[in-house]
């Protein structure tokens, strides 16, 4: 028997796919440059190093990290009228993943929506506060109507 309160995410990146490991990584990334400024190119390098980094989809991870820091200040104005606080003063883990969900949102359109949205979430559940996923399921929600609203017409139409 299970405890409840227990931790279910205490190895995130066990059974996962190798896309959904290049997004565990993106974020330990985005993450490590929204709190130093570090340079992305460190980073990088940085995390390639870091255990299990093999068994990630390295060219997606290379997409989304490099991907969200270049376009960080245009995605951050597109998702700021769809959040009730400054950006800022989001955690970084939620900052981090609404900018690799926007991100993959606007230049992944072979994946889902509705993947891109889950990934997110599963991100923040496994590395975030109690109801962060939450968040950023609503934000991505908004923002997928915005920039997906073809391919959710039809869906619904289907």
């Amino acid at each position: 028997m299970t405890n409840k309160t227990q931790s279910t995410h205490a190895n995130p990146s066990k059974n996962r796919t190798p896309r959904h490991r290049s997004r565990e990584f993106a974020l330990q990334g985005l993450y490590q440059w929204l709190l130093s400024n570090e340079d992305v190119h460190d980073i990088h390098a940085n995390i390639r190093e870091a255990h299990g980094f093999d068994k990630a989809d390295v060219e997606h991870f290379n997409a989304l990290l490099f991907g969200a820091v270049k376009d960080a200040t245009s995605l951050r104005a597109e998702l700021a009228p769809l959040i009730d606080r400054k950006i800022t003063e989001l955690s970084p883990i939620e900052h981090a993943a609404l900018l690799i969900g926007a991100f993959e949102l606007q230049n992944h359109l072979e994946i889902p929506y509705k993947v891109v949205i889950n990934e997110a979430v599963e991100l923040t559940k496994s590395f975030g506060g109690i109801d962060g996923h939450k968040y950023v399921n609503g934000v991505l929600d908004k923002f997928a109507a915005k920039v997906r609203q073809t391919e959710i017409n039809a869906k619904h139409r289907v």
